[in-house]
């Protein structure tokens, strides 16, 4: 539990998100409680949540309409992805409207969503946009549901996936950084996992346990520092939010990156964000100093290396999951 200060702080009025996220998930206030109802309902209208609604097109998209990845990152899917860890719900007209289009521009082979090029998945882009729409509401829609069917027939056999890996078949390797297939299923509602699900995520689990969120090939350093939005990215804050999500809190393989938690914690009981979104190491500055054109706009709402009331969020909840 945080100390009052930073529960003070995570409450503020000024977030309608954050305090919604700190009752519930802090707090363990249930979504029936008058308090909890009632900052909820002001999540559209004040704080992050407010901003990124503000900036979407009548028309349902941000930044341009056409395929909701463009312009990174600042189209549609990344405010989407947003929006979501920001406790909006499509009982919000707007992100009802948003995540219809969202669906419209994403058909996936087979009838559901997630498809990135023409109607191939994708496991990252699929991945975030299944978790996001599982929060949003949609866990009950077909569509949904045939994605997630679709991230189980497409892992590796041993569990786990890579980003880039389109086609129904199997993917041929995989990745700690390829996370977004585990998120999707961190969100679903374990009691309508099927036994091929509840399989998937139990390889795929493994094979980030078996690493300690972190060993696979030489130390990239974006990994230990915290983002948000993350977008696509992997970080090891990431990695320990969707494993205890899924009820891993426990394993003693976590116990590298719930010290990295832990030791990065300031003498205030509050996290800092660590960086935004791109954080790239020395070779991927190198290519957009060659490609300047190409680099993206960063979707930031925190000052990196300043106190993070997301980070501190997200970091507090975990740690309540692991006693």
């Amino acid at each position: 539990m945080p100390n009052d200060r930073v529960l003070d702080w995570l409450l503020e009025g000024d977030q309608p998100s954050v305090r919604y996220l700190a009752l519930t998930q802090l707090l363990g206030r249930k979504p029936s409680d008058p308090e909890v109802r009632a900052t909820k309902a002001k999540i559209p209208t004040a704080g992050w949540a407010a901003e990124i609604l503000a900036r979407r097109d009548p028309g349902g998209w941000w930044g341009r309409d056409r395929h909701p990845m463009w312009p990174k990152y600042t189209g549609t899917h990344w405010n989407l992805l947003a929006l979501s860890d920001l406790g909006a719900t499509r009982a919000i007209p707007a992100v009802r409207r948003s995540a219809e289009y969202w669906m419209r521009k994403s058909p996936l082979e087979g009838g559901g969503v997630g498809g990135m090029s023409g109607v191939h998945g994708h496991h990252c882009y699929t991945g975030n946009m299944l978790r996001a729409l599982i929060r949003f509401g949609y866990g009950d829609d077909p569509r949904v549901r045939k994605g997630l069917d679709w991230l189980v027939r497409t892992a590796h056999p041993k569990g786990g996936w890579t980003c880039w890996s389109f086609g129904s078949g199997p993917a041929p390797s995989r990745a700690l950084g390829a996370w977004e297939g585990l998120s999707a299923f961190a969100a679903y509602p374990r009691a309508r996992w099927t036994a091929r699900m509840k399989g998937c995520v139990e390889r795929g689990a493994a094979f980030y346990l078996e690493r300690e969120l972190h060993r696979q090939g030489s130390r990239y350093a974006p990994w230990y520092r915290f983002h948000w939005p993350v977008h696509y990215y992997y970080d090891l804050l990431v990695g320990l939010d969707v494993l205890t999500a899924l009820g891993y809190g426990d394993d003693p393989r976590l116990g590298f990156a719930l010290g990295l938690v832990r030791k990065k914690r300031r003498s205030d009981g509050r996290w800092n964000l660590d960086a935004n979104q791109p954080d790239l190491d020395a070779r991927g500055k190198r290519y957009y100093a060659e490609h300047p054109a190409s680099r993206p706009t960063p979707l930031t709402f925190e000052r990196a290396g300043r106190p993070s009331k997301m980070i501190t969020l997200r970091a507090l909840t975990i740690l309540s999951r692991v006693g």
